[in-house]
């Protein structure tokens, strides 16, 4: 029997399937700034998509924070007892002066926004399977498992995206995750290692963190990328692993990790794609979710420069001039034959 859960109330039809909230942003007394993630990325982004005005406050999903029951559901106890301890968040989150604060001030000031932005994914999920598309501003935290926080992941959103949709929706049996963050998401590979309903495409930088041999098990596509990797050959890689995955196995939902720490000059990554490149592959992984009519959820992930907020939001812009994403994106379980023989059908009837 399923707990009940605040993540899955509906939606009002007027809002786009995109998911934020103020409280993701990590603000306080300037700790933040002693990790190269920009802690304020997230509102940035909704910034600069209000003044494009894609985007307005009342037609967007605000996000809840996720409960320890909705946590319960991947993580166990022991773990989420251990971020009790404000040495456990600073070894975590790559902050150290954080192990000399209060824990009530660390769960407040650090763990709140990142339990939101895990709230904001599991509902992202939800909407993804009602609208065709989702993507939740935040979330992406794929260094994360069940037992095991690191490298500024604190829990595991994208496992219990998945798991929260195999429990509570029907017809959902298979998920494929297609990770494009620079590093490799050992988080929702150690969780998933012995699932086959899964499939997991991860395109990473071979030589950077976490380098986790035995969580490389649980992935079904592996792309691992050398140094200073530049556009064409990576795109070039995007759509050919992307259309494979998708071919190997047809999902009921595709969770798109895509983080733009592959920006050329990010001081983790180590690759070297361009801002156009980025808006590129965000553009050819939605394309294939799209052709093929499988729901699709983005998450951010990582990306440590001040510059990657702007391009995130002209990626969303360029999904939505596409026609990949909108108001009216619905398209699930519509495969292109379909919209033809509709198209015919309702010209026809107009002549």
């Amino acid at each position: 029997i399923c707990h009940r859960t605040e993540l899955y109330s509906s939606v009002p039809r007027t809002c786009l399937p995109i998911v934020y909230h103020p409280d993701y942003n990590i603000t306080f007394m300037g700790l933040e700034k002693l990790h190269p993630f920009d802690a304020g990325k997230w509102g940035k982004v909704i910034h600069f998509l209000k003044e494009e005005q894609f985007i307005a406050d009342g037609n967007i999903v605000e996000a809840r924070e996720a409960t320890e029951e909705d946590l319960l559901v991947v993580h166990t106890k022991r773990y989420l007892n251990r971020l009790k301890w404000s040495m456990v968040v600073a070894t975590i989150t790559e902050i150290p002066p954080l192990l000399l604060l209060p824990n009530f001030l660390v769960q407040r000031k650090v763990l709140r926004p990142l339990r939101t932005q895990t709230g904001g994914t599991i509902m992202a999920g939800k909407l993804a399977v009602d609208r065709g598309w989702a993507i939740n501003v935040g979330g992406g935290f794929h260094h994360c498992s069940s037992d095991r926080g690191g490298g500024f992941c604190a829990y595991a959103d994208i496992t219990l995206a998945i798991k929260f949709l195999f429990e509570r929706v029907e017809g959902m049996s298979r998920a494929t995750i297609i990770d494009l963050d620079a590093h490799q998401g050992n988080g929702h590979e150690r969780d998933f290692l012995d699932d086959r309903r899964v499939f997991i495409m991860d395109m990473y930088n071979r030589y950077i963190y976490p380098g986790d041999e035995s969580a490389k098990r649980a992935i079904k596509r592996k792309v691992e990328l050398d140094w200073g990797t530049e556009d064409s050959e990576y795109l070039q890689k995007v759509e050919l692993h992307s259309e494979g995955a998708l071919n190997e196995v047809r999902p009921d939902i595709i969770v798109y990790n895509a983080g733009t720490d592959i920006l050329d000059g990010d001081p983790l990554g180590g690759l070297s794609i361009s801002p156009q490149g980025i808006v590129k592959r965000d553009e050819i992984v939605f394309r294939a979710a799209r052709r093929r009519g499988i729901p699709i959820l983005m998450v951010t992930s990582g990306g440590y420069q001040k510059k990657t907020a702007r391009i995130i939001a002209d990626s969303i812009l360029n999904l939505q001039q596409q026609g990949l994403i909108g108001i009216h994106g619905n398209y699930v379980n519509y495969p292109p034959a379909r919209f033809i023989l509709m198209a015919v059908i309702i010209s026809n009837y107009h002549t």
